[in-house]
């Protein structure tokens, strides 16, 4: 097999591999959007013990997993404290 051969082959793996990675970042960030919608639920819900949990577990994934940023969530403190000033 000759290099230009093998180039191609790894190149177009390396396009597949790419491919399924953001496939699975998509979903990954769908997920997260879906448990931002459940802390919010638990948050107005008075169940403020498991949506604090619930943003942890949700920061930890965004940061170590997907490494973006942390976001507020609804269970956040930032968020409670702008609730009281307004």
């Amino acid at each position: 097999m000759s290099a230009d051969t093998q180039v191609a082959q790894l190149e177009q793996e390396v396009h597949f591999l790419m491919e399924e990675v953001e496939r699975y970042r998509s979903a990954a960030e769908d997920t997260l959007q879906q448990l931002d919608w459940c802390i919010g639920y638990f948050a107005g819900s008075n169940k403020g013990a498991l949506a604090h949990s619930l943003s942890t577990n949700r920061s930890h994934i965004r940061t170590k997993y997907l490494r973006r940023e942390s976001q507020s969530t609804p269970s956040s403190k930032s968020d409670k404290t702008s609730a009281r000033k307004a």
